[in-house]
């Protein structure tokens, strides 16, 4: 049987706080050259960062305290009980003549159950202005390398309902497995009714998969908003579902494959659909 540790057990750190045993840390070494960007400036530049795990959290980036520019990253005098790590020293970021008020924090002296974090500085990810890893920017949150994204060419046959309306109708779909998320069926434009698309404005990003945009969908004299989207340009590991269009599973009428109703997927995006009347 092949070993299902990820990395050497010398190499992690696992810990559970007595209070909560469903509680896990879990701080895993990487060999990715990281770095974060204020106004242009870099004020972490690392290759021995630690990606920490902690349950019900998306990862985070931990970095030594000597890679970053604690000439610029201070102590803003707040502290904060992160229970059950212990107290955060809340930092601040000062470059030029903008300042990022509680851009990160500092564990100076963690509970034993986060001892791996002591003396490291992280950062929220969305008010720093720019991530890297290597030389590739990141966005929304570190990449989690036990996240897979799989896209498989299929012929199956896809139908897609909307409002009772059938829109899209395929045998040549991309399946988008993504690890903890529903399949995602994503169909060629010409298999899809896009006389029935509308425009919209909205934006989303995914750090495995890219920036996406979306459309809304018309049919008679309502519109169901946000429910297609696609990725124009997906990053460099997700390149088979480019400009193909993509359906909430949660919120259609109806995902049909080979005949077979699909069940709709719980998940944050589970509502009903935003329902708008259609302009004039």
């Amino acid at each position: 049987m092949a070993d299902s540790n990820p990395t050497p057990m010398e190499e992690r750190v696992i810990v559970r706080a007595n209070q909560d045993p469903a509680y896990s840390l879990r701080a895993e070494p990487t060999d990715r050259r990281v770095r974060v960007l204020v106004n242009g400036v870099v004020i972490a530049d690392s290759v021995r960062v630690k990606l920490v795990f902690e349950s019900k959290r998306m990862p985070v980036y931990y970095f030594p305290v000597e890679d970053v520019r604690m000439d610029l990253v201070t102590p803003n005098g707040q502290r904060r009980n992160m229970p059950p790590k212990g107290e955060q020293v809340q930092l601040s970021v000062r470059v030029g003549d903008r300042t990022v008020g509680n851009a990160g924090w500092l564990f100076e002296d963690p509970a034993p159950v986060a001892a791996e974090l002591k003396g490291m500085v992280a950062f929220y990810w969305s008010r720093m202005d720019q991530w890297f890893e290597e030389d590739d920017e990141v966005y929304v949150h570190p990449r989690d390398p036990y996240h897979r994204v799989d896209v498989l060419h299929s012929s199956r046959h896809v139908e897609v309902v909307v409002l009772g309306e059938t829109v899209a109708d395929t045998r040549r779909p991309r399946l988008l497995f993504e690890t903890g998320l529903p399949t995602r069926y994503y169909i060629p434009r010409v298999d899809v009714r896009t006389e029935l698309l509308v425009p919209s404005d909205t934006r989303s990003s995914c750090p495995y998969k890219g920036d996406a945009e979306y459309y809304s969908i018309r049919v008679g004299d309502s519109v169901a908003k946000d429910l297609v989207w696609y990725y124009r340009h997906p990053v460099a590991e997700c390149p088979k579902i480019e400009n193909l269009l993509c359906f909430y599973n949660e919120q259609v009428d109806q995902i049909l494959v080979d005949g077979e109703p699909v069940p709709k997927p719980v998940t944050p995006w589970t509502k009903p659909p935003t329902i708008l009347p259609a302009s004039p």
